[in-house]
């Protein structure tokens, strides 16, 4: 959502960003890092295109890690664990400082459909916006749900209000709706480990950054 948002912005278009808690906008509720094996890729593409997540965690990044440095150049991954609050707060202060760019908070409960083509949104509160182009990034919202063993319950991440309607309206517009389930690591009261059993993996000397603009942290 924000990389949309912020492309969009970025390329000219007057542009509107609505989320359902703007306090929540770039959190990362559940392991608080990029890059790595599957996604480290991903970033660099990202910031070549002008994107934000690489500039972003090398401003906010607690420790950066090349992984696999065992094996051949082939699977070598740039992993770094985000101060989650401090990468929350700069993407958000990046938005905020963007022209062309205005954010709104608000539940989207459906879309406007004219003549077949998506001209709009309609929130929860009945209000109407209407745009040339409407990007949807649901993330972990729609349909949210937590999963403790046999208890189950409707909720987006942290607590927060999971998006219902929006659901209903695409499954009425005739889209197939799966759920992908993500893994949430416990929480665990740091009193409560014995850190003389467990093995201390420190970052890189000598860090390397995700951003091709960055020279130094």
């Amino acid at each position: 959502g924000v990389e949309s948002a912020l492309a969009a912005a970025r390329m000219g278009s007057k542009t509107l960003m609505i989320t359902i808690n703007l306090d929540m906008v770039a959190f990362m509720p559940c392991n608080p890092s990029i890059g790595g094996p599957a996604k480290g890729h991903v970033v660099r593409e990202i910031d070549a295109l002008g994107g934000e997540m690489g500039r972003n965690i090398d401003k906010t990044f607690i420790q950066m890690r090349m992984l696999n440095t065992g094996k051949g150049p082939a699977v070598h991954a740039l992993r770094a664990q985000a101060d989650k609050f401090s990468y929350q707060h700069k993407m958000k202060e990046t938005m905020e400082n963007e022209r062309n760019l205005t954010m709104r908070q608000g539940m989207v409960d459906s879309l406007i459909v004219e003549d077949g083509k998506c001209v709009g949104v309609v929130t929860q509160t009945g209000t109407e916006y209407r745009a040339k182009a409407v990007v949807l990034t649901t993330g972990t919202y729609l349909r949210g749900k937590v999963i403790m063993g046999e208890l189950m319950y409707e909720s987006g991440p942290n607590n927060q209000q999971p998006s219902l309607k929006l659901s209903e309206n695409l499954r009425e517009m005739g889209f197939d709706l799966v759920r992908f389930k993500t893994g949430t690591p416990p929480r665990v009261h740091k009193d409560t480990i014995d850190f003389s059993k467990t093995e201390i993996q420190p970052g890189d000397d000598k860090p390397k950054f995700f951003s091709y603009e960055t020279e130094s942290s």
